[in-house]
């Protein structure tokens, strides 16, 4: 492998794809009942949601400056180039700190060839980026190649999501307090989406049937070549809902790849249990 893939927890993939995909991983922080844990490595996304469910408030924070810094300075003494894909800047100061951290190691190590990409994603949108890159790194791709495709497909990449509870939208201040309590009288299901990296309310919908078929028109709406490319849904504690989505996404559209991970506690502190996130490409990368 030539180059080197750096990503954060704010992907939602699982540690294993790290440790088998060779990338270096970048865990957020999560403060909870006034202790410090990193994202994955020492909470598990389920204590957080169990957590949620009886009250308690979660408090997130970026990758610590000194772990980036220890993985930064193994790039420049490997003297391989790296990319490091990072959580939108729009949600987490996670890039902004990021270069500024590569520029005080290519102080140390003027050699160093390092890229931060801002990838304006979230979740598995983001997840999805990474992977590609990956994939790309193992086969031998240049570090140009692979940050062209990196940014093209951040660039076109539809983020879907609703949540089950308005109320921890509400707690993170993403909408009225009142708006939580009636929306959850009604049974009312918010459909958002990220625009230039930012979350962004889209719908309404009453009902779980009604917003999955809103989903599957936005997809008509929105989407390309289903065949060819692979879509990832990410849930907050609702595999069982994850996979009714895809088995409707694949009756629908033929997609032959859909990847399902969960929420990690990064996000997750925010939206909360029971979240559904559907991710997939609006344009795809022409095939050199």
């Amino acid at each position: 492998m030539k180059v080197h893939i750096i990503a954060d927890s704010a992907s939602d993939l699982p540690l294993s794809f790290y440790e088998q995909n060779n990338v270096a991983f970048l865990p957020l922080q999560l403060l909870l009942d006034d202790k410090q844990y990193e994202d994955l490595r020492t909470i598990n996304p389920n204590e957080v949601y169990n957590a949620m469910r009886a009250g308690k408030i979660p408090k997130t924070s970026q990758v610590s400056p000194e772990t980036m810094q220890k993985v930064f300075t193994e790039v420049a003494q490997s003297r391989k180039s790296g990319i490091y894909i990072a959580f939108s800047s729009e949600l987490s100061g996670t890039y902004q700190t990021a270069v500024m951290i590569r520029n005080q190691v290519k102080e140390d190590y003027p050699e160093l060839d390092l890229e931060v990409i801002d990838s304006k994603c979230a979740s598995l949108g983001y997840g999805l980026v990474v992977m590609n890159a990956a994939k790309m790194a193992a086969e031998g791709a240049s570090k140009e190649a692979i940050l062209k495709e990196s940014e093209f497909r951040a660039r076109h990449m539809e983020h879907l999501f609703t949540v089950d509870e308005l109320e921890y939208l509400a707690r993170g201040g993403r909408i009225s307090k009142a708006s939580a309590f009636i929306g959850g009288l009604l049974n009312i299901k918010p459909l958002l989406h990220v625009e230039d990296g930012k979350l962004i309310p889209l719908e309404k919908i009453r009902g779980k049937k009604k917003l999955l078929k809103r989903v599957l028109e936005l997809m008509h709406e929105r989407g390309v070549q289903w065949e060819s490319q692979q879509l990832a849904i990410s849930h907050s504690d609702d595999e069982a809902t994850a996979l009714e989505w895809k088995q409707a996404i694949q009756d629908e559209f033929g997609v032959k790849e859909v990847y399902i991970s969960q929420i990690g506690s990064a996000i997750g502190a925010h939206v909360g249990p029971g979240t559904l996130a559907l991710f997939f490409l609006n344009e795809m990368p022409l095939q050199e």
